[in-house]
């Protein structure tokens, strides 16, 4: 067991004149089972690359462990998986890395397949064992859940349990209760550890800023009466130099009012200092503004039938028939596997030429409004995105800042965001559109914790007709009214 110890640390990428860390002090034990969560774009990557050494920084960073990053970053993907392991983890025998596997559920038979041909979950599966293979290293594991379905999430999760030594940043509220002991939380003005899982900590969370919030009033309206009292001891000032017109002895009111002066300006000037320290105290709420969405009615109450359905990839049925209805109010929630067909049907939905059997009827005139999975295709600005997608500008803007987008991030293109605020795009978008019917697919990858909770209430308030995918348990929940599973 060791420390890692954060003193005063500070740091800026060259490009920006604003801090992403200032004078920030904590520590965490080695031995813990850290989950570390905050708003996209607050640093929490930037904070695990400092780890690494990969960006120079003022203050001190004093830790005796090494640090191993994941997602791991495969040279060759064509090698054998054995052999991506054993480059993970030289030291490690064949009964180990079958061991790990089995844990996950992972047939070790893919340690003879190419890397390449594994899925997107396996290939994170077979990493991270191979990662806790090696002792005496510390993880630093940045969302390993995107790739992953509910299954496998909860399969990640009990298997995390087991083990001790990492940092685990995830936005799944029900995955870190599964498998951490203690939450660093990356707040507005500072860094914070807490003892328990994320549901302690997200209680003790809203208890803070309900507190803060009162308090935030409270020192609002001192302030605003601070600046009353300046402005009017000021003004008293000023009507007293004035009075020195006309005045029979000059000098009598004009050392009068110098006095009166140099005492405004001391009292202004203390007044200016009570402001200034009370202002400061104001810079760690997390704002949720509300959000809303403006569905349009639909003059049927089905919307769309799917009749024995199934996707077909290269002649291959990928799962069994699948027949339900999408009704006027509903919030359906596809449920499966991945590779299992689910967003291959919502892309049929949307009218992409997806090969499949069965029978798909659209309701006629139906609005849909689409979320896909997949981000790399934005670029560009913000206000040509808006142009070319037919959405108010305005609207879109004031959503993305209610969201935790700063104002600078409007400046940049859209290629340069982080993978949460790229996402946070495609969703305000979505908002903006009038539609019948919201179709999302994996909406909330990558997006942060406050900003789930936003949706949630949103959803919850508007009701709006929607199908969706979605890994994450706790939303699913709150959301759905009704969940359509997959199966091979």
């Amino acid at each position: 067991m060791s420390v890692i110890k954060v003193e005063n640390l500070t740091f800026s990428y060259p490009s920006s004149y604003d801090n992403i860390f200032e004078n920030v002090s904590f520590q965490i034990d080695t031995d813990w089972k850290l989950g570390f969560v905050g708003r996209n774009g607050r640093g929490k990557t930037t904070f695990l690359n400092l780890l690494l050494g990969k960006y120079e920084y003022s203050g001190k960073i004093v830790s005796s462990v090494l640090f191993d990053y994941f997602p791991y970053f495969v040279r060759d993907k064509k090698c054998l998986t054995e052999d991506v392991l054993r480059e993970v983890c030289p030291t490690a025998e064949q009964w180990q890395f079958i061991r790990e596997l089995s844990y996950l559920d992972v047939d070790c038979e893919v340690l003879y397949r190419q890397f390449d041909t594994l899925s997107n979950g396996e290939q994170t599966k077979v990493l991270l064992a191979a990662m806790f293979l090696n002792e005496g290293h510390f993880l630093l594991i940045d969302e390993p859940t995107n790739h992953l379905d509910s299954h496998a999430r909860e399969l990640l999760s009990a298997y995390l349990r087991k083990k001790k030594s990492f940092i685990l940043v995830s936005h799944d509220r029900c995955f870190l209760d599964g498998c951490v002991d203690h939450i660093l939380s990356l707040n507005r003005s500072d860094i914070e550890v807490q003892s328990g899982n994320f549901s302690s900590f997200m209680t003790n969370f809203e208890r803070q800023q309900n507190f803060e919030r009162r308090q935030n009033d409270r020192l609002e309206a001192d302030i605003k009466r601070l600046q009353e009292t300046a402005r009017r001891t000021a003004g008293w000032a000023d009507i007293v130099e004035g009075s020195k017109i006309g005045a029979g002895d000059k000098g009598y009111v004009g050392h009068k009012s110098a006095k009166m002066m140099k005492r405004a300006k001391v009292v202004e000037a203390r007044r200016q200092r009570e402001i200034e320290q009370k202002s400061s105290l104001l810079k760690n709420i997390e704002v949720e503004s509300s959000l809303k969405i403006l569905p349009l009615p639909y003059r049927s109450e089905r919307l769309a039938t799917f009749s024995a359905v199934i996707p077909v990839y290269d002649g291959k049925e990928v799962c069994a028939p699948v027949t339900f209805e999408i009704k006027r109010g509903q919030r359906i929630a596809l449920e499966g596997k991945n590779g299992s067909g689910k967003s291959s049907l919502l892309k049929l939905l949307c009218g992409q030429p997806i090969a499949h059997a069965g029978m798909l009827d659209i309701g006629s005139d139906l609005i849909i409004s689409y979320v896909p999975q997949d981000t790399s295709h934005l670029h560009g600005m913000l206000d040509d995105f808006a142009v070319s997608n037919g959405i108010d500008e305005s609207l879109f803007k004031t959503i993305l800042r209610k969201m935790g987008f700063d104002r600078r991030q409007f400046e940049k293109d859209i290629s340069d965001f982080s993978d949460g605020q790229k996402k946070k795009t495609l969703i305000a978008k979505s908002l903006c559109e009038h539609a019948h019917l919201y179709v999302w697919d994996e909406p909330l990858n990558y997006i942060d914790v406050y900003s789930r909770i936003q949706i949630e209430n949103l959803l919850n308030k508007f009701l709006p007709t929607m199908i969706f995918v979605e890994h994450d348990k706790a939303f699913r929940d709150k959301i759905a009214t009704s969940i359509i599973k997959l199966f091979p």
